[in-house]
């Protein structure tokens, strides 16, 4: 049965209400639920609370689960992209097709040179990382290779989010990262809007509303630029960063590919 924790929410503003019962979950099995939240202080001792979330989320990746969390765009599930029963977990949560490839999800700019074979500047990884951006470049050996085995490349993320980044490099290894939600739905920007997953999820951790869930930009997810080809990028997913996406690939002298991603 998951856990549902409340972390703190990184900006200043009131507390959430509390969340109503999800439809197609059994009233008897939500308040089981709710009768393991954890909630967090925003205030004085909330970097306490935070390790404490951040240890239980790590006990369960390490264990092979899939947690729901937040990051800098949207919500997510995740796993050990090192633990091939896990991803197939993910896959099973998303009712997703296995020809779908997942992200990774690493803690600092010198773990993308482990899983990837970069073809940029470290200047412009760090323009862009953390960021609402997801780098596709070649895969290294290192990276498991049942993780979307139907591709020699992998989209890479650092998410412009603390507990995130916290997180991988707790874990040591990177993460798989998707969307909390089940495939062709929209994406959530609240623990309530992926409810009807709680049941197949270690430990969801509630980090409060991302951005204005009235507005269908804040639903894009991130941009997503294929760098595999030095010198040259091109558009996987425009997503939530694109115009300042470019301009820093621009400014970094990369030049838009005219074939096909």
């Amino acid at each position: 049965m998951p856990v549902l924790i409340r972390l703190a929410h990184q900006l200043a503003g009131a507390m959430r209400p509390e969340v109503q019962v999800c439809p197609g979950v059994k009233t008897a099995v939500f308040k089981e639920i709710r009768d393991k939240v954890l909630r967090l202080s925003r205030v004085r001792d909330a970097a306490q609370e935070w390790m404490e979330v951040l240890h239980t989320a790590v006990h369960f990746l390490k264990q092979g689960d899939v947690v729901g969390l937040p990051t800098d765009t949207i919500y997510g599930i995740a796993c050990l992209a090192q633990n091939t029963e896990a991803i197939k977990k993910i896959y099973e949560i998303k009712g997703r097709t296995e020809s779908k490839p997942l992200a990774i999800c690493v803690g600092s700019i010198q773990h993308i040179y482990k899983y990837c074979k970069v073809t940029v500047s470290d200047q412009l990884l760090r323009d862009l990382l953390p960021g609402p951006v997801t780098l596709v470049f070649e895969r290294s050996a290192t990276l498991n290779p049942d993780l979307n085995p139907f591709t020699p490349l992998v989209g890479v993320r650092i998410p412009d989010h603390a507990f995130m980044q916290m997180l991988a490099q707790k874990c040591e290894e990177p993460l798989a990262l998707t969307s909390a939600n089940l495939s062709s739905q929209s994406s959530t920007l609240t623990v309530d809007e992926f409810c009807n997953l709680w049941p197949q999820l270690a430990v969801v951790i509630d980090g409060g509303p991302i951005g204005d869930r009235m507005s269908p930009l804040c639903r894009l997810g991130s941009t997503v630029i294929d760098l595999a080809t030095p010198g040259k990028y091109s558009i996987i997913r425009p997503g939530c960063a694109f115009t300042p996406t470019v301009e820093i690939l621009e400014k970094h002298s990369l030049s838009l590919s005219t074939s096909d991603p």
